[in-house]
């Protein structure tokens, strides 16, 4: 999952970053309010981590901004934040959480109980009990890469298996062309490359239609419910 880490302490946000790389999760660390408001609008995540005391001003402004959907970008008013702060008294947290935030942890904290609470507001977010996802029927179970349809077994080949993993772990989100390249199919960020298209083709004809619908001009989305035409 694509985490975007706003943190200005360069310490903390290094020791941050690491951690969670080192789980396989896609990490963009940023230091101010400015340059998270440029990634969330053009690049997307799946989870922010928001420290409040900021160089140009305070985190809870870009969760107000975020909640209230004033961030162009894949569903920001629904995206997971978890607050990271040195504010410990109860009415900050009250605060926190209060104003939108889905967890408030507070600073110092253990790197171990941070990656649980991230797991733990994915789980809840996209349907992900870290082995199993499952939406209208289409079953992918993750220790074995097993993949099936109504009980029919579809076997992918490993960039097919990448593309829907990723599609099903953010159902009902919109996924940008961009994004599904560059997590799925490096080497085919390319104006001139279809690798995309025939990869998502295949992948409709194994699955079956009705299942992966296409944003025209931005990009895919596996909706929780069925959409109202077709794809």
């Amino acid at each position: 999952m694509k985490i975007l880490l706003i943190e200005d302490d360069l310490d903390l946000g290094n020791g941050v970053r690491i951690a969670l790389s080192e789980q396989g999760m896609d990490v963009v660390w940023v230091r101010t309010l400015d340059d998270a408001s440029r990634c969330l609008e053009y690049d997307g995540c799946d989870l922010v981590l928001l420290d409040l005391g900021l160089p140009d001003g305070d985190g809870m402004q870009l969760l107000s901004r975020l909640r209230r959907s004033r961030i162009r970008g894949e569903n920001a008013a629904d995206l997971p934040v978890l607050i990271l702060s040195a504010r410990d008294a109860v009415s900050d947290r009250l605060n926190g959480l209060d104003g939108g935030a889905d967890d408030y942890l507070v600073k110092p904290f253990v790197l171990a109980e941070l990656l649980s609470r991230v797991r733990a507001l994915a789980r809840r977010s996209y349907g992900f009990d870290g082995e199993t996802i499952e939406v209208r029927g289409l079953w992918l179970h993750a220790p074995t890469r097993r993949v099936s349809v109504h009980g029919r077994e579809v076997e992918l080949t490993g960039s097919e298996y990448a593309l829907l993993k990723m599609l099903m772990m953010r159902a009902d989100r919109v996924l940008t062309r961009r994004t599904l390249e560059e997590q799925t199919l490096p080497g085919a960020q390319t104006n001139a490359s279809n690798a995309l298209d025939v990869h998502m083709a295949n992948l409709r004809r194994k699955i079956g239609e009705g299942f992966i619908r296409t944003v025209r001009g931005v990009g895919y989305v596996i909706d929780v419910q069925p959409p109202g035409g077709a794809a």
